[in-house]
């Protein structure tokens, strides 16, 4: 039988594996075992210290899950105050911040310690021997809220000191942070249970990190990373430059910021500054501004603190990235593909160093799922380039004078009808072919080489086009002659004369390219294809209902809706026409198909049939057709709601599934039959 000793040897050497794999994995990201080896190696641990609880220590990799909810957070002491920096706003703050500092320690330059600030929650982290023990926000900067149990779910908090030799006591200083990829799955696992979502990365920490039952804490991947130390009573430990600190951090497995720098004088620090602020969106974490502290601890010491803020060092912050104003109005803006967007108009606001007016509530269904009315405080947020976006109300702000938003049904630009197609969040104008807000991205498609193929119409001539209103639909194309073309830059009399030329050429088309140009929502050029094979004629298609137009191959409800509504509007049978006036033509079909009626032929229409063997006056393919055409539906396999199985030579199996469930089955001469209107 193992001894304690034997066993407590085997316990040690585990942890140790194990925490050298949560560094490489946590901060490191640079895993080296695969998810299913490591998930072994820890159930073995705990194995083992179930077996012997009395082994188990609080550096233990499994003493990081959550325990039984708390009430409420106790008090914990610093050993030395957490105090806050002073804040710079501008350049000439921190030149006169600057001068301060050289003048008190008369000297001429300064380095500095440059590093990003976090946008987290501070904290503070107790090691006695080496080991975590206790862990505290800043709270007013002498006292703070105990969250030990918390802070122990952190993958990224070492459990025990490297240190050969850390007797005595240790504060660690530093920042607790959600990643902005890690923010941006926990409010899509919120969204998906229909629970309330963070504004920001800063707020999901910190409601993470303050959760009395750390249980949640430990579902939410937070992290940690240290930029200084506190009290410092481990004998051993002995530095004389902010950069040895961290260095000695990093030898110890903590995250520190790798962007953290040594500057020689303020205008280094500026540079970094710039730098860092262009990097701000691609970091992997939220950062609000710069921390500048002097290098050189023993000047620290001399510099001291004024009231509750060192002297040594500040904060450099960026302009704000959100901020609170007024939701004057929403606006709808019509985008190049008809998308229907609801855009705030705001009580002007200063934020992320621009002046911000208008901003993005993105669709419908965002407004109502953040719950913003018109009339509303809000929180605005804009990060570098990207366009500002309304994030959420402000609680509590509301007054009785509010106004709930309602989409529009019609298009405020051209008043076309606006629709939503079932499972899409955009609601689109159906008027594409007359839309002003359409327009350049209707005539290009048009005359694009799939569809009636204008050669020669590029995107620059069609912006002059439409920018002296010569263009306004596709039809006004075939108005254009060659003195006005001959006026366009870059358009000489040679040039416009090969434009017209092309125009003139493509008026004759085919049916599915002109059903293709005309740029229906999800009719692409096989949908068209199959529409015009099906219709035989335009006018027939235009009027062809819905539950029609699901019967053609591989033509759903949505893309069903999407043509009904086009062909519905109006404003496009107006332009369609103009078309056709203009001396547009395609072939069409000489076998137009009525459209079905249960009235007409009751004997086909709703009915199910299945197509099996050689039928020998037709194709299985026109049989099919055939039968779409009179409103009955064919498919490719043989189950109880099956009407009718139409069989011809070598029938197959789908005939003997026929006989077996006693579905009837027809030859080619009864299908005849049923095709003329006469009941079987």
């Amino acid at each position: 039988m193992d001894s304690d000793k034997t066993i407590k040897e085997r316990l040690q050497a585990l942890r140790a594996r194990i925490a050298a794999h949560d560094y490489r994995y946590y901060v490191q990201d640079a895993p080296t075992i695969p998810d299913a080896e490591y998930d072994q190696l820890f159930r073995t641990l705990q194995q083992l210290e179930q077996q012997y609880p009395h082994l188990i220590t609080p550096d233990s990799p499994t003493q990081r899950v959550g325990a039984p909810p708390l009430k409420a957070f106790g008090q914990l002491a610093h050993h030395t105050p957490m105090l806050s920096l002073a804040n710079a706003f501008t350049e000439h703050e921190v030149r006169s911040f600057d001068r301060r500092i050289r003048d008190a320690l008369a000297i001429d330059l300064v380095d500095y310690a440059v590093e990003p600030k976090f946008d987290g929650l501070a904290v503070n982290l107790i090691y006695e021997d080496g080991i975590f023990t206790k862990g505290a926000t800043r709270g007013d900067g002498y006292t703070g809220e105990d969250i030990t149990l918390n802070l122990r779910t952190i993958p990224s908090i070492p459990l025990r000191l490297q240190t050969p030799h850390a007797a005595g006591l240790l504060e660690v200083r530093g920042e607790v942070i959600m990643l902005k990829a890690d923010f941006e799955r926990l409010n899509q696992q919120q969204q998906q249970k229909g629970e309330k979502t963070f504004v920001n990365p800063r707020n999901a920490a910190a409601g993470s990190l303050r959760q009395l039952d750390s249980a949640i804490t430990a579902t939410r991947k937070l992290t940690f990373y240290a930029y200084g130390i506190g009290a410092n009573q481990v004998n051993s430990l002995v530095f004389s430059q902010h950069s040895e600190i961290l260095a000695y951090l990093v030898s110890q497995r903590f995250l520190v910021a790798q962007e953290s720098v040594t500057a020689a004088d303020i205008e280094a620090v500026f540079a970094y500054y710039h730098k860092i602020q262009e990097m701000r969106t691609s970091l992997p974490y939220d950062i609000d501004g710069v921390v500048y502290k002097v290098g050189n601890l023993s000047q620290q010491e001399k510099l001291g603190y004024v009231s509750r803020a060192p002297r040594f060092a500040i904060a450099h912050k960026f302009p704000a990235q959100e901020a609170v104003t007024e939701l004057l109005a929403i606006e709808i803006q019509v985008g190049r593909t008809g998308a229907m967007t609801p855009v705030a108009r705001l009580a002007p606001v200063f934020v992320g160093g621009v002046t911000v007016t208008n901003a993005t509530l993105h669709n419908e269904d965002e407004i109502q799922r953040k719950k913003i009315a018109i009339g509303d405080k809000v929180i605005v947020r804009r990060a570098g380039d990207v366009i500002p976006e309304v994030v959420a109300a402000v609680p509590g702000e509301r007054s009785s004078t509010v106004q709930p938003f309602v989409m529009p049904d019609h298009c405020p630009v051209c008043g076309s009808k606006a629709v939503r197609l079932p499972g899409e969040a955009v609601t689109r104008c159906s008027g594409g072919l007359f839309c002003p807000a359409q327009r350049k991205q209707a005539i290009l498609h048009f005359a694009s080489r799939r569809a009636v193929d204008i050669d020669g119409l590029g995107e620059k001539l069609v912006d002059q086009l439409i920018e002296r209103a010569l263009v306004r639909t596709p039809a006004d194309l075939y108005r254009l002659d060659v003195k006005t073309l001959s006026q366009l830059e870059r358009m000489a009399e040679k040039s416009a004369c090969n434009l017209l030329a092309a125009i003139e050429q493509s008026k004759q088309t085919t049916f599915p390219r002109f059903i293709y140009a005309l740029g229906i929502r999800h009719v692409g050029e096989a949908t068209a294809k199959a529409l015009a094979r099906h219709a035989g004629t335009l006018d027939q298609l235009m009027c062809m209902p819905i539950g029609q137009l699901q019967q053609i191959a591989d033509i759903g409800p949505v893309v069903a809706q999407s043509i009904e509504d086009f062909f519905a509007e109006p404003h496009n049978r107006e332009v369609i026409e103009q078309l056709r006036q203009s001396g547009m033509r395609w072939e069409e079909s000489s076998n137009a198909v009525k459209p079905p009626s249960t009235r007409d032929n009751p004997a086909i229409a709703g009915k199910v049939f299945v197509l099996t063997g050689t039928l020998p006056g037709m194709t299985r393919e026109e049989a099919k057709n055939q039968i779409e055409q009179l409103g009955g539906k064919v498919t490719g396999s043989v189950s109880a709601r099956t009407d009718y199985v139409i069989a011809g030579t070598d029938p197959g199996s789908k005939y003997t599934k026929a006989i077996e469930l006693g579905v009837p089955v027809l030859d080619e001469s009864q299908l005849l039959h049923l095709l003329q209107g006469h009941p079987i």
